[in-house]
């Protein structure tokens, strides 16, 4: 081990230099370089650490790093989804500011299950859903994988069982109840949102991103009477582009709504951010502050409040369920159509929004039945006395006995037709 300070000219003098200097031979090389230090004991401390870190490396000894605080770790991972959309990072940043206030102050290595299981446990009792609960556990185990903290606790922690089929659609009196309860409201966006939602199934992401250059309107005497959508900005690559028509009172709300903001221009928004006041002698809602360029922002409260005032429970793309499964109750509505309206790519989503209501139900259980049936039964409705309905039932008896099952079954049963039987 050996430290100095190197010495040099300068006009002919001799000087020598006040930083200190290590050298050793390492593995038949001369290392020499700077301690950057004033401090003999320090350039003897800085030797001996980088003799030690030549030593590590060559014999492949890893490094052991410092664990930093839970707060720290969260950042970093944060900060390695800069690749993702823009809902997926808030949708993380939410869980892990949620995920701060619990576990913040704490090392990143002291997690284990007992811990995990404890958070579910206080999340479900401030009711919170479970789908909720799984994303910040997700978040946390990103945290801890990025450590390799995670395997040793993965296979004792559990998901949480999530609802899935949470959408509901509207019944008719729903519906009646919440559009009257929008036409109250002190939002005067409220109307032409709900009606534009619920007749077109757009997401509420969807509706916000629109533009009038969306939009292909014909006017007739300073009406809107017939036009179409053209989705810009989708969840999904089979929503995006999507081209639905407009129904006759979605037009006849877009009709009021445009006339709010006579400035617009092809790249306003349809519904862009503005102030809703009171003024006047008349004391009728007036919109000021108006920015076309600047899209709406949340109505949740307007929704909270138009739900209350109907006395109905539903959520917001509720309406979006409401869309898809009117679509789905009418026969002569093919599957593509109903995809290419609302931008499915399966019918898994599909089966997901669509919740057929049991009067369609039984309206294709009874049609199927005629279907069944017709064949098989006389031309006239009564023979000898008998009504039309024991004539159908009559034959389709018959027609059991004689095939071991119904109508149109090509095949019959072995263990009623068999003679060894």
């Amino acid at each position: 081990m050996s430290v100095y300070r190197p010495t040099y000219k300068v006009n002919g003098e001799k000087k020598t230099s006040r930083i200190w200097w290590y050298k050793f031979t390492f593995a038949g090389q001369v290392i020499r370089e700077s301690s950057k230090s004033e401090s003999k004991t320090n350039a003897k401390d800085a030797e001996r650490a980088r003799r030690r870190e030549m030593e590590q490396a060559f014999n492949r000894i890893p490094k052991r790093e410092k664990v930093p605080l839970f707060s720290v770790a969260a950042d970093l991972w944060l900060a390695g989804k800069s690749g993702l959309a823009e809902s997926s990072k808030e949708r993380y940043e939410q869980c892990v500011a949620i995920l701060r206030e619990s576990f913040g102050k704490r090392l990143v290595c002291d997690f284990d299950a007992n811990d995990i299981a404890e958070y579910q446990r206080r999340r479900l009792a401030e009711e919170v859903s479970g789908r909720t609960v799984n994303y910040e556990i997700g978040s946390l185990r990103g945290i801890l994988r990025q450590f390799g903290l995670w395997a040793p606790i993965a296979d004792r922690v559990r998901a949480l069982p999530e609802r899935h089929n949470v959408g509901r659609a509207f019944s008719p009196e729903d519906e009646s109840k919440l559009i009257r309860a929008a036409s109250d409201s002190r939002s005067a966006a409220f109307l032409p949102l709900l009606l534009f939602s619920l007749d077109t199934g757009m997401r509420a992401g969807e509706v916000r991103a629109l533009r009038l250059r969306d939009l292909r309107l014909s006017w007739k005497d300073g009406q809107i009477t017939d036009g179409e959508v053209t989705v810009p900005k989708s969840k999904t690559e089979a929503g995006k582009g999507r081209l639905i028509p407009l129904s006759k009172r979605v037009c006849a709300c877009l009709t009021l709504w445009v006339e709010y903001f006579p400035g617009s221009t092809a790249d306003s928004f349809l519904f862009p951010f503005h102030q809703v006041g009171i003024g006047g002698n008349s004391r009728t809602v007036t919109i000021y502050d108006a920015d076309l360029n600047c899209p709406m922002g949340s109505w949740r409260k307007a929704w909270l409040e138009a739900c209350k005032r109907a006395g109905v429970s539903y959520s917001w793309h509720d309406l979006r369920h409401s869309f898809v499964t009117r679509l789905a109750e009418h026969p002569e509505v093919s599957e593509q159509t109903i995809r290419s309206l609302a931008g499915h790519v399966s019918n898994q989503m599909l089966q997901h929004y669509s919740h057929i209501r049991s009067q369609a139900k039984q309206a294709a259980i009874r049609a199927l039945e005629a279907e069944v049936l017709e064949p098989s039964l006389p031309d006239h409705g009564q023979r000898n006395g008998q009504s039309e309905e024991s004539a159908q039932s009559e034959s389709a008896a018959k027609l059991m006995k004689t095939n071991g099952g119904p109508a149109r079954i090509r095949t019959w049963d072995q263990r009623i037709m068999s003679p060894l039987l």
